[in-house]
């Protein structure tokens, strides 16, 4: 088991992952991935990641990839998510929400799910800005980070950095036995 990243009480270790714009995300280290000496730590953030997407009627959700963590639809999702005791955090990859979530119910997945890329989202909440719907989503995939590890700091694995390192790191997880 020490190869996901359990102790042995079996509290999964956090990580704080900094990203190329100084922003960072608190993630479990779910594996540590050795390839051509550079130790890789592939992660899942503490907090439950989010996405934003803009709702037009009568077409599918627009996912809003790009996200500046001043933009006022930010704040005004703030405001909802306090009505529900959650917290809106812009983190380094992706915003995060923190607070108590509910569990979903796999019958209630039928009708707010979003799929965009075959992935699959639950909405968490929606709400309106100058007459424009948008809804805050939870990725029901799992969401993993992939991070650099260099003198006990966690540095995010970006662009093209990433597209080299990403197969590399498949190859290594799909030949290992995932049944240990």
């Amino acid at each position: 088991m020490s190869e996901s990243g359990l102790n042995n009480n079996g509290d999964v270790p956090s990580i704080l992952v900094k990203d190329s714009n100084g922003s960072s995300l608190v993630c479990f280290l779910e594996q540590l991935i050795p390839i051509n000496g550079i130790d890789y730590a592939l992660l899942t953030p503490v907090d439950t990641p989010v996405s934003l997407f803009r709702l037009v009627e009568g077409k599918d959700p627009e996912l809003i990839e790009k996200v500046t963590s001043n933009e006022p639809i930010l704040s005004v999702a703030d405001v909802v998510l306090q009505e529900h005791d959650l917290t809106l955090i812009r983190s380094a990859v992706t915003l995060t929400v923190t607070g108590e979530l509910d569990e979903p119910e796999p019958e209630d997945l039928e009708e707010d799910d979003l799929d965009d890329d075959s992935e699959t989202y639950e909405l968490l909440v929606g709400f309106r800005v100058e007459d424009q719907e948008y809804g805050l989503y939870i990725p029901l995939d799992p969401f993993f980070v992939v991070a650099r590890i260099e003198n006990g700091e966690a540095n995010l694995v970006e662009g093209e950095e990433f597209d080299k390192v990403q197969p590399l790191i498949e190859n290594e997880l799909e030949g290992q036995d995932l049944s240990d």
